[in-house]
């Protein structure tokens, strides 16, 4: 009994480390690879879900140089830099922005808001990011055009949750491709099949998922629908990051931080 008990003594106390200490700060490289023929030969990057605290300045850039590493063509970003709702539990946006000035992509980057950047201050983060290269769409789209002389669309939208996201909007006036990002992927039912691929995170991919039962809260109306990984309905595709940082609680568990490398073949 005394051996079972320390045993479990030493589970406990390595599951503790592994989530607190361990976890939180590995960052791996998710990819996927989706058959489009307008798009065959892209490569996006996409992060989502920073949530930079006081003291992760080197965090951001080890952030930026593995997605830099990846050689991508796009780069998307799918919201959430910042951590909280106060400047005194974050790494200060303008020092975001000028950092993420050094991502390089053949095309550029693009953006959405999260709920977070919001609640701090949405209105100072938008054109921070914008001083510095970072596109941030607001029920919006920018056009690219590829080698193959045909056009790419970037479609934005709003955060579900502070802000009102208009798909009908963001998509005005494009024309297949059009890849959407949205920091929540609630909206995915009301995504039309014309968009090839919507980009999303918020979920953080449950944060903590636990053995035999998964994760333990989802920020989703559907529950573990969407909470990571690609996703195929109606004949449209989703993916949803489990992204970078972590949210209310410091821990990650069974849910280890990713950027998401997408390429398209045919």
């Amino acid at each position: 009994m005394k051996k079972f008990f320390k045993y479990l003594i030493i589970i406990i106390l390595t599951v503790i480390i592994w989530g607190l200490f361990i976890e939180p700060n590995l960052l791996i490289v998710r990819h996927y690879k989706i058959k489009n023929e307008s798009l065959k030969g892209t490569k996006i990057v996409f992060a989502t879900d920073f949530h930079l605290k006081q003291n992760e300045y080197k965090k951001l850039r080890k952030i930026i140089k593995k997605i830099n590493a990846q050689n991508a063509d796009i780069v998307l970003l799918g919201g959430d830099y910042v951590n909280g709702q106060v400047y005194q539990k974050t790494l200060h946006p303008k020092i975001i922005a000028k950092e993420s000035g050094n991502i390089k992509s053949k095309y550029g980057a693009f953006s959405v808001l999260g709920n977070h950047d919001f609640w701090l201050d949405g209105n100072k983060i938008k054109p921070e990011l914008q001083k510095y290269g970072i596109q941030v769409l607001s029920n919006q789209n920018k056009s690219i055009k590829l080698p193959n002389n045909k056009k790419l669309y970037i479609a934005g939208v709003e955060d579900l949750s502070t802000g009102n996201p208009d798909i009908k909007k963001a998509l005005k006036n494009t024309a297949s491709p059009v890849i959407l990002i949205s920091h929540s992927p609630d909206i995915f039912p009301e995504v039309p099949s014309s968009v090839v691929l919507t980009l999303s995170g918020h979920t953080h991919g449950g944060q903590i998922v636990l053995p035999f039962y998964g994760p333990v809260f989802v920020p989703s109306e559907f529950g573990k629908k969407y909470v990571s990984g690609l996703i195929e309905e109606n004949n449209k595709r989703m993916i949803v990051s489990k992204g970078i940082g972590t949210s209310i609680l410091p821990v990650r568990f069974g849910s280890i931080p990713e950027i998401v490398v997408v390429e398209f073949y045919y």
